[in-house]
């Protein structure tokens, strides 16, 4: 049976506002900047950080509700300033539950180069099935930072994306799985910027970067175990 409304909001304001501690532990925000959001299953809401609020002081009962408009339906703060571009991605892409922002600091190197994170490294293939794309430049604030999310992974099995000038977006089935991503990112962007500090990187051939992604994406991990037989 699932969860009443307002038990499944109030579960996601509970794991927003512990995500937010998995981006202060792995080091990819400074002071208030990023954001994670989730969407409310079944419903056209999400939940978000509030602006400016500091990572110290996040908490359930200050986690933002806001329609797919981006507009506020419960909380007293006002919601992150990217709220648009999150609303525009949940809007775009139905199958999308959870949605991060971050500054992190080799990522958003790359970020501030314009130029995306060739696949290098059986991790970055398990993960995001090729190199990490680089998205348009757009002002915070409004959603074309959201269209150009959208946009720049269409077609890419890449969960993240560098948005040029400014920082990475990531994606996944749920906000958990968001924050991985971008933790997974900055990892793969330090060693990749390591790498070429060394030298000229190893190219992967496509078929090994192929048959790496299905592996980790089918394969990796615990499975469910079957229903037993009748």
């Amino acid at each position: 049976m699932s969860a009443e409304p307002g038990q499944q909001i109030r579960r996601l304001r509970e794991s927003v506002a512990r995500l937010h501690a998995e981006l202060t532990r792995y080091r990819l925000v400074a002071w208030t900047a990023g954001n994670v959001s989730a969407r409310v299953p079944g419903q056209n809401l999400m939940v978000i950080k509030p602006s400016g609020v500091d990572y110290d002081d996040l908490a359930p009962e200050n986690m933002v509700v806001c329609d797919l408009d981006g507009v506020v339906v419960e909380g007293d703060l006002s919601p992150s300033s990217d709220t648009a571009a999150h609303a525009y991605v949940y809007r775009a892409l139905p199958e999308v539950g959870g949605v991060v922002h971050t500054h992190s600091a080799y990522a958003t190197a790359w970020a501030a180069r314009g130029e995306p994170i060739p696949c290098h490294l059986t991790a970055q293939a398990d993960e995001f099935g090729g190199e990490i794309p680089v998205g348009p430049f757009a002002l915070i604030g409004g959603d074309d930072i959201g269209k150009g999310i959208v946009e720049t992974l269409a077609g890419h099995r890449s969960p993240a994306v560098l948005m040029r000038n400014h920082g990475v977006f990531t994606i996944g089935r749920d906000a958990r799985a968001a924050v991985k991503a971008a933790v997974m990112c900055e990892d793969i962007a330090r060693t990749a910027h390591l790498a070429r500090a060394l030298g000229q990187p190893l190219p992967m051939a496509a078929v090994d970067v192929d048959a790496l992604h299905d592996r980790y994406q089918n394969v990796y991990g615990q499975r469910p175990p079957s229903p037993a037989s009748p």
